[in-house]
C-alpha cells in the first residue's frame, strides 16, 4: 500500500468544500435571523431595517458558497 499524498487539487477540492460550508451556515443564519423577525411581528419601518442588515450576510454567504463549489468543480476537473 502506497503512502497516501495530499495533491494540490485534492487541497483545492477540500478547501472549496469548507468554504461552501461556511456558506451554507451562513445562509442558514440568514434564514433563521429572518424567520425570528417575522414572528417578532415587527412594524413595517423595523422589518426593513432588520431585513437591510440581513441582505448583505445574505450576499456575502450565497456568493461563499458559489465559490467553493466552483473550487470543488476546478479541483475535480484538474485532478
Amino acid at each position: 500500500m502506497e503512502p497516501s499524498e495530499t495533491s494540490v487539487f485534492d487541497l483545492l477540492i477540500w478547501g472549496g468544500a469548507s468554504l461552501s460550508f461556511i456558506g451554507l451556515i451562513g445562509l442558514v443564519w440568514c434564514i433563521v435571523f429572518v424567520g425570528r423577525a417575522r414572528r417578532a411581528r415587527l412594524s413595517d419601518a423595523e422589518m426593513r431595517a432588520k431585513l437591510k442588515t440581513a441582505l448583505p450576510m445574505n450576499l456575502g454567504a450565497l456568493f461563499l458558497s458559489v465559490i467553493g463549489l466552483m473550487l470543488v468543480i476546478l479541483g475535480i476537473f484538474l485532478a
